[in-house]
């Protein structure tokens, strides 16, 4: 009965989360995608472009190491983002600083898609325990939304160059943030990705070798495959749909597909920390299992919370207590590296 009225109530949630958007148009846009691509018209030609993105260990890497720009006051970062965009709100990020006043260990959250605010008390909970929080806006959201949306539709859309332009821009994002933590003098650096901020937070631990702990809320390795099947992208799947097959959007979004950097994922001086839902239409269970035994196969041995909720009942007691609780256990852990010597 009561897990009747949590499917419920997370239906109710979506819906909601469905007012004010709008189907958009499928287009390739390769040249937003990839740096020094031409225009074409041939999806066939863009996942070509997406192939050889996977394998380049470049493709994620900061383009420039410049600490120039960074700007901080009353508790709060901005510095330019190494990729420029069209929206001129979205080319300065934002970051609200927690202190713990120790520099021992600090975290940085990348939230879920659409999020309207921080969230306080979790980084007033964790900066009482000695770990400084880092709330990094993501690309088109809180203050670099762009003007006139009622959503992040430029995160993520039918858009494919644009889609894996904002992921890599928020990568970008967060690996400059990270670097910049570090000339702080802080030893230990954790990255926090809710839904979609967990394929970002992925995507940073497995090309960020300063990122010694990871962990992922709501997550799995296919973006392609959450857009196809969840509840909260069917205008998505709606626009590109009917002009490609979903085997043509995993080789497209490829580079997003944390399943291919799972090697990355699993280094002996990473540890991984994964919170999932049973009851989750957003992100399904089966995409998600795929990625654990993905994870396991490759020798990684992550720890793993499964609740019995769904994707935004998450955030109600207690399964957010026990998800809080589980982090916190989790980000008390000496690391690998201190447990081998």
């Amino acid at each position: 009965m009561y897990h009747s009225w949590l499917d419920r109530w997370d239906e109710r949630r979506a819906l909601r989360g469905e007012e004010g958007k709008k189907p958009t148009d499928f287009v390739l846009d390769a040249e937003r995608a990839f740096p020094c691509a031409k225009k074409m018209t041939s999806i066939e030609e863009f996942c070509a472009l997406a192939d050889q993105a996977v394998v380049d260990l470049a493709f994620f890497d900061e383009p420039s190491v410049s600490d120039q720009g960074f700007e901080r006051v009353d508790g709060w970062l901005k510095f330019p983002s190494d990729i420029s965009t069209d929206v001129e709100q979205n080319n300065v990020v934002s970051a609200k600083i927690t202190e713990s006043g120790a520099f021992d260990q600090a975290m940085v959250i990348f939230h879920h898609w659409n999020a309207s605010a921080r969230n306080r008390q979790i980084a007033n909970f964790f900066s009482q325990r000695g770990i400084t929080v880092v709330e990094i806006a993501m690309p088109y959201h809180l203050e670099r939304s762009r003007p006139g949306s009622v959503h992040a539709d430029y995160m993520l859309s039918p858009n494919l160059g644009r889609t894996i332009q904002s992921v890599r821009q928020a990568v970008l994002d967060g690996r400059k943030l990270i670097r910049w933590l570090k000339s702080e003098g802080y030893r230990e650096i954790s990255v926090v990705g809710m839904s979609l901020g967990s394929w970002v937070a992925g995507l940073v631990a497995a090309h960020d070798s300063a990122v010694s702990k990871a962990s992922l809320f709501l997550t799995a390795g296919s973006l392609a495959d959450m857009v196809w099947t969840g509840r909260a992208t069917r205008l998505i799947r709606d626009s590109i749909e009917p002009k490609i097959e979903l085997t043509d959007l995993r080789r497209a979004w490829g580079p997003l597909n944390l399943e291919n950097y799972e090697l990355c994922l699993a280094r002996p001086d990473l540890d991984l920390h994964v919170v999932l839902a049973k009851r989750d239409k957003v992100v399904l269970p089966e995409l998600s299992e795929r990625f654990m035994r993905r994870l396991k196969d490759a020798g990684a041995r992550p720890s793993i919370l499964e609740l019995n909720c769904g994707h935004y009942s998450l955030a109600m007691p207690p399964y957010i207590l026990w998800a809080g609780l589980s982090l916190k256990r989790f980000l008390s852990c000496a690391d690998k590296s201190a447990r081998r010597a």
